[in-house]
């Protein structure tokens, strides 16, 4: 178990399975570039964020809200949960949740909303486990299922919490506690997703690897002679 002084954010997880230097120049060097990729996420979770809740008969909708896992020791915030009600009694209609202000019980579901298309990574499903982790922690209910919002498809992809993702998340979890607990950078590994990086500017991947011996020496040759 963590301690709340030791959480670290749910959204650390996708940039630590994008890449374990970008999640470290972010989160231990507090490093960050805007891009066109990362300004049109930045308005989509504005835009799904903004409004407050709302009811539709059996389906409560809530946004930006608070989330917290002192098992994982991650916390953050969850675009939207969408709350279901199971009815008065959830011995006889299926696992809900009391929610504090509403009668009867709830099934929460998750929806987290990405810009772009479905990625071939499953860094934004490990993000959305993680959610849904925090939330039956939480209301102590399990919840199997969620969703991510894509913005150029416009429609919901379907995420089922199935015990292979569920581990996914909880070794990412581990990893990134690792990760920015030993207050390294690891070093930089140049590959394609580095062309879509804000950070790739500041990161340098390309950049040729030296030791410091030769580094120092480099500098020492380039100073002004002395007085002869």
């Amino acid at each position: 178990m963590y301690t709340e002084d030791e959480l670290l954010p749910i959204s650390a997880l996708q940039h630590l399975l994008y890449c374990e230097r970008q999640c470290a120049l972010i989160h231990l060097e507090q490093a960050w570039s805007e891009n066109r990729f990362t300004a049109e996420g930045r308005l989509l979770h504005q835009r799904a964020d903004a409004g407050g809740g709302e009811t539709r008969g059996d389906l409560r909708i809530t946004r930006s809200l608070a989330l917290r896992s002192l098992c994982l020791g991650l916390s953050g915030r969850a675009d939207v949960v969408e709350l279901h009600r199971v009815g008065d009694d959830p011995a006889a209609a299926g696992p809900g949740a009391a929610i504090p202000g509403l009668a009867g019980f709830w099934r929460p579901v998750p929806v987290e909303y990405k810009r772009g298309r479905p990625k071939h990574g499953r860094y934004d499903e490990v993000q959305l486990c993680a959610q849904a982790l925090c939330l039956e922690e939480m209301l102590t209910v399990p919840i199997p299922e969620g969703a991510l919002f894509y913005g150029q498809p416009r429609r919901r992809t379907r995420v089922v919490f199935d015990a292979r993702l569920r581990a996914l998340t909880t070794a990412a979890a581990l990893r990134l506690h690792q990760l920015l607990g030993g207050s390294r950078v690891p070093p930089p590994v140049y590959g394609p997703k580095c062309k879509q990086c804000s950070l790739e500017p500041s990161c340098l991947p390309k950049a040729p690897r030296r030791s410091a011996r030769s580094y120092l020496a480099e500098l020492v040759s380039e100073l002004p002679e002395g007085p002869t």
